[in-house]
């Protein structure tokens, strides 16, 4: 359960995001911890996974807004 003590983790880590490399690092941290947990959640059909996992996204989500907000131009 490795997986799910490096998701706590990352949830709740202050991210400062400083820097548009910084958000891309964040963004596919984010998306490889929630895609490691879902094959964890396909064995177990825990729930707590699944709401760990909808608390990554809502994360990964407002990271990668943050990011298109100054990528576009």
């Amino acid at each position: 359960m490795e997986v799910v003590a490096q998701a706590l983790e990352f949830e709740s880590r202050k991210l400062s995001l400083k820097s548009t490399n910084d958000r891309i690092l964040a963004s596919r941290e984010a998306k490889s911890l929630i895609l490691n947990l879902n094959e964890i959640y396909k064995v177990n059909k825990d729930q707590n996974l699944m709401d760990l996992m909808k608390r990554l996204t809502a994360i990964k989500k407002k990271v990668e807004s943050r990011l298109k907000m100054h990528v576009t131009i």
